[in-house]
């Protein structure tokens, strides 16, 4: 199951032809330009032969929704799950270990300097 945002999409907003080179740009996080490099080169390491496939793909691939993202750190995410989502993952566990650990602190905190609190949480155990 794709989520809408770990998809390829034709980027038409910063499209030069049919937005295929652009849109790979977005999915990867690598600029357009290089991706655009890429191309020219292949077209003439294959003679051309590439040709095809990138006008068949700028027809099969749908247009990239508009409201993907709502800002560029949210774009930043996403890129960063399609390019290695293990390491995406890691990262969010130990940002969740960390506020784990900090709530646990203030919780000890409060609980250290509040009996009444202690006993009410006990109780609920």
């Amino acid at each position: 199951m794709n989520s809408p945002r770990t998809t390829l999409y034709r980027d038409k907003t910063n499209a030069k032809l049919m937005g295929v080179c652009s849109g790979i740009a977005d999915y990867t996080g690598v600029d357009a330009l290089w991706i655009r490099l890429a191309f020219v080169m292949t077209i003439f390491m294959t003679g051309g032969a590439i040709i095809p496939f990138y006008f068949l793909t700028g027809l099969l691939l749908n247009k990239k929704p508009a409201h993907l993202y709502s800002e560029p750190a949210e774009q930043k995410y996403w890129q960063g799950v399609r390019q290695n989502p293990k390491r995406t993952a890691r990262e969010i566990r130990s940002k969740m270990k960390d506020i784990d650990r900090r709530l646990a602190e203030v919780e000890t905190f409060y609980v250290s300097s509040n009996p009444r609190l202690t006993a009410e949480i006990e109780r609920l155990r």
